[in-house]
């Protein structure tokens, strides 16, 4: 693990539309571990603030409640402040950035337990792909 703190700042949380309209064109790879999918792209470190950014997607289809959406979204950034060591390790000695997309899959609460184990599982994976 990295010495650094486990902290989620502004600068690493994705909201750039052309990033993420390029990140759904094309060009990205996904990874799925349900309820959980991930969309990951590979960009040069000045298109981003942060060399690891990410968004997280609930759609509202599943979850019409916004307190359901919000409890999901809150587990799944929780989860990635946690684990994104796995993937920033990786990525120090690289001259490149990535950005993740999460997409909630399922129409089910899940307990934060296993939502950890998946998110922790989904980085080990983008770890070993990249």
């Amino acid at each position: 693990m990295s010495t650094g703190t486990a902290t989620l700042c502004k600068a690493e949380r994705q909201h750039r539309r052309g990033i993420i309209g390029r990140l759904f064109e094309g060009g990205s790879k996904s990874i799925s571990a349900f309820p959980l999918r991930v969309v990951y792209m590979s960009v040069k470190p000045g298109e981003v603030d942060a060399p690891l950014s990410m968004l997280v997607s609930v759609p509202k289809r599943h979850f019409k409640r916004a307190v359901k959406r919000n409890r999901v979204k809150r587990q799944l950034r929780e989860a990635y402040r946690q684990h994104k060591h796995i993937l920033s390790d990786v990525l120090a000695g690289k001259e490149r950035g990535l950005v993740l997309a999460f997409i909630w899959l399922d129409k089910e609460l899940h307990t934060t337990e296993e939502l950890t184990g998946k998110m922790k599982r989904l980085l080990g994976r983008i770890a070993e792909q990249i």
